[in-house]
């Protein structure tokens, strides 16, 4: 034996022998989520009959082996506005889009998948500035009295870039702390609050900056914990190279900035793709090719810029479930997504129902 195949099989040899703890360690993919629009573009604006909803969106529960797709779906949008005044109108009962019924929640909910409402997104801004401005507190008490309802949790999705109104928000998340406590085991779905943030750190930057040093720390009173942060899609679908960076951001801070928004726990996070664009992807019908595919080591393998974080993102989450925009298609026969998104349910072994999550 040559001396070089010597020393490449003592090198072996040694990184064999590493303690393990040492080794880098590979988390599972614990949120596997879709954001869902339903058929009129996130207005949620008709009540709709299980049977016709369950033609539509069969896949989500429904990956090809038994189980579903996803372990959970955020049906978006809710008014910011219209849920603090509880207003009834030709879309909406007592505040809330009239097509959110118990119905479609125990649709998921039955089959092991968690449920949650999102409040706001980009068209709904200027609400959700109204309505921290008129009352912020009741409406925290809204959404937690609507979590309460259904059964479901709510992710905050205040999209204010420039101004954002960040006290106006913690008196939102204290009323709704007040009223379902921080729960660290995941069991009382309405308990689950969480926040969306850009798919890295130069956009939503005050918002941003507040949650990762106050609301998204070990070290956050639970009055104004969150449970974890979306971040979201960018303008369009990116590279797994650019992915990885956007989400890359959020780990590693911006300690250049003045001031500085701090490192994000990898645990304490999701990153977002695509599911769907002006034509079906491979997120949706090829998991093979798809970004979940090919950023899955780094998502359930990133280390934390602090000794106190574990590493790994939580997981993915898909922007959307159905009819999203004028400009996408909709994830409904014949462009259903078992092939994307449900195999990799099953190749990730994403637990269902959502187990418990890292805390930090």
């Amino acid at each position: 034996m040559s001396t070089r195949s010597i020393i490449l099989g003592l090198s072996a040899m040694a990184l064999l022998a590493i303690a393990p703890e040492a080794r880098p360690a590979v988390q599972s993919v614990d949120v596997y989520g879709a954001w869902h629009c339903g058929n009129d573009y996130c207005t949620w604006s008709t009540v709709r009959t299980v049977e016709e909803f369950d033609a539509q969106n069969h896949w989500l529960i429904e990956r090809g082996d038994g189980g579903p797709s996803v372990n959970l779906v955020v049906l978006s949008f809710v008014h910011p506005l219209k849920l603090l005044d509880q207003t009834t109108d030709a879309g909406t009962l007592n505040g809330v889009p009239r097509g959110m019924t118990s119905d479609i929640v125990n649709y998921f909910k039955t089959r092991g998948v968690r449920v949650m409402l999102s409040i706001g997104g980009i068209t709904y801004t200027q609400a959700w500035n109204q309505a921290l401005a008129k009352n912020a507190t009741q409406f925290g008490l809204n959404a937690a009295a609507l979590a309460t309802r259904l059964g479901v949790g709510i992710e905050i999705d205040y999209e204010e870039n420039r101004s954002p109104n960040l006290a106006g928000l913690e008196q939102f998340i204290r009323a709704y702390r007040s009223v379902h406590e921080y729960d660290t085991t995941g069991m009382n779905p309405a308990a689950r609050l969480t926040i969306d943030l850009a798919a890295g750190d130069r956009w939503l930057i005050a918002i941003t900056r507040t949650a990762t040093a106050e609301w998204l720390r070990d070290t956050s009173p639970a009055e104004v914990r969150l449970d974890y942060a979306n971040a979201m899609v960018p303008a369009r679908q990116p590279r797994a190279a650019d992915a990885i960076a956007n989400w890359q951001e959020h780990v590693d801070g911006k300690p250049q900035y003045a001031p500085p928004i701090l490192p994000l726990a990898p645990a304490k996070f999701t990153g977002s793709v695509y599911l769907v664009g002006g034509k079906v992807i491979a997120e949706c019908n090829n998991f093979a090719k798809s970004l979940q595919s090919s950023t899955s080591s780094f998502v359930r393998m990133v280390a934390g810029k602090e000794a106190s974080m574990t590493p790994g993102m939580l997981g993915y989450m898909f922007w959307a479930a159905e009819c999203s925009g004028t400009r996408s298609v909709c994830t409904t026969p014949p462009n259903t997504c078992e092939g994307g998104v449900g195999v990799g349910a099953t190749t990730l072994q994403v637990p269902i129902p959502m187990p418990p999550l890292r805390q930090y």
